[in-house]
């Protein structure tokens, strides 16, 4: 599997969902081509958010699959997944420069009592208006050696 196998999976796994899983029950008919060229995008993503133009890729991705009126507010564990990973690494959390302990904790895989001990060593930022700045959450990702 390649740098981008997973991401690119969870690419076509939401496009397939929002998008192509829809046209087949509205279309009464296999989208087969268009899934074909979903593949070859989602991979072409994947490769785009690993390489030097990951900002703009992530805007595009977040704004077109993720479309809506409220700020952009991902449920805490799909910061886990690849695409929240590298959204974290590359932008953060955009629009947010802090997040709650509960949040943190979903970001770097441990529990709120973990980021709470990871703040008192000084491990992790606390903002001064509450909760943990994103930009230690990134950069005790990138100490943990997470591939980009």
């Amino acid at each position: 599997m390649t740098e981008t196998g997973p991401l690119a999976q969870q690419l076509m796994s939401i496009m397939s969902n929002r998008l192509l899983d829809p046209l087949e029950i509205l279309l009464d008919d296999p989208v087969t081509d268009l899934r074909e060229r979903c593949e070859r995008a989602a991979e072409a993503w994947a490769a785009r958010l690993h390489g030097p133009e990951a900002n703009y890729a992530i805007a595009s991705i977040v704004g077109a699959l993720y479309p809506g009126d409220e700020a952009f507010d991902p449920p805490a564990d799909w910061w886990r997944t690849p695409l929240g990973q590298v959204v974290l690494l590359r932008v953060g959390f955009p629009g947010r420069e802090a997040v709650s302990y509960a949040l943190a904790g979903a970001m770097l895989g441990v529990t709120r009592q973990g980021v709470h001990d990871l703040v008192t060593r000084d491990k992790l930022a606390r903002h001064p208006d509450g909760g943990v700045t994103v930009t230690s959450i990134r950069e005790r990702i990138q100490l943990r050696g997470h591939p980009r």
